[in-house]
């Protein structure tokens, strides 16, 4: 008894995270199948004790599947996404290609599941940017205690957002740095990476913002509150695994440091580590693996009436991107959305 589940990109970084944090919360399966491209066809990837091998996308039958769990770009999600919704086999999809759609919910479980009703529309559920899950997650609490009002959040983005190529090119440039004659130019990047941090993640708009920090202020306003102002800078750093972001926070009602340890302490999905001592915080390093969203040096902010300032944390593989779909696809089962395929 459980349910049958595909994973779409399940060759890409957060395809294998999905495989194993499946495994890892013992999520009903009846069956699972690993869908990839045509050139990856065969591979085969590990599934707690079992051995998947890879099968074609476009000659796959979703029908016989009760969720789609996709990792496999926007491109491929744009039209593959309404492909596979069509057969009755809900789609939870972690690319940009459905976030902005008024017909698509887009899901943090911690913060708003009630709104997952709406998958019924196009059977597709999106998963917010990497950056925007982890931050929403922290916020949650505190804007049900205080109300916010206007949030500006500078984001210290892993490398591995960009995928697996990104994170060979800060491996072998870092190695390049080091070894003669084997210097490494940029190519996933702008500029170098290695012992370095770029101020742009995705291309600039208009305005002067890019993708990546509109992403942030959008998908804010869908998930959180449409009324929060927020202004973002993204920055790459050189880290493997692990978001870090630093978030001041300006609220309509007073709330003091200790209180919102308090408040943050008691919300799902969050952990906060803040002993105001050296190493009494939370850094990438430490956060990798986890299922958490990690709070540390929670402070009042002296410039505005109602201020904090606090670092948050997150394995962006995991929260960001491969457990918030997997709890996606819990919620809709907590929620009876959708049967076991043994008793539908």
């Amino acid at each position: 008894m459980g349910y049958n589940i595909a994973i779409v990109g399940a060759t890409g970084n957060v395809g294998q995270e999905m495989l194993t944090i499946l495994h890892e919360r013992l999520f009903p399966i009846d069956k699972i199948f690993a869908i990839a491209s045509r050139k990856s066809v065969g591979r085969e990837l590990s599934f707690g004790d079992k051995t998947l091998k890879c099968v074609d996308l476009e000659q796959f039958d979703f029908s016989q599947c009760d969720f789609a769990l996709m990792s496999a770009g926007g491109t491929i999600s744009k039209e593959w996404g309404p492909k596979i919704g069509k057969t009755g086999c809900i789609v939870i999809d972690n690319s940009s290609a459905w976030r902005y759609d008024i017909d698509v919910p887009l899901i943090v479980p911690e913060v708003n599941a009630d709104d997952v009703v709406g998958f019924s529309k196009k059977n597709i559920v999106a998963n917010p940017n990497c950056s925007t899950a982890q931050l929403l997650v922290a916020l949650k609490p505190l804007h049900d205690e205080a109300v916010i009002k206007r949030v500006v959040v500078s984001t210290y983005q892993s490398v591995s957002g960009a995928g697996k190529t990104a994170m060979d090119e800060l491996w072998l440039q870092t190695k390049g740095i080091f070894v003669p004659g084997q210097e490494v130019a940029p190519a996933n990047f702008t500029k170098q990476i290695a012992f370095n941090v770029i101020p742009h993640i995705d291309v600039f708009m208009e305005d002067g913002y890019t993708k990546e920090e509109w992403k942030l202020m959008a998908e804010t306003k869908k998930i959180l509150d449409p009324t929060i102002k927020l202004s973002a800078t993204a920055v790459r750093v050189p880290v493997f695994v692990g978001h870090g972001e630093s978030v001041n926070i300006e609220f309509e009602k007073p709330i003091s440091a200790d209180r919102a340890r308090e408040v943050m302490r008691e919300a799902p999905g969050l952990m906060v580590i803040d002993k105001q001592e050296d190493g009494g915080y939370i850094t990438p390093v430490e956060c990798v693996g986890d299922f958490a969203t990690f709070v540390s040096r929670v402070r009042e902010d002296i410039t505005v009436e109602n201020g904090l300032s606090l670092w948050v944390v997150s394995d962006n593989l995991r929260k960001g991107a491969a457990l918030n779909t997997v709890q996606i696809a819990e919620t809709m089962i907590h929620r009876n959305l959708v049967k076991e395929r043994s008793t539908a």
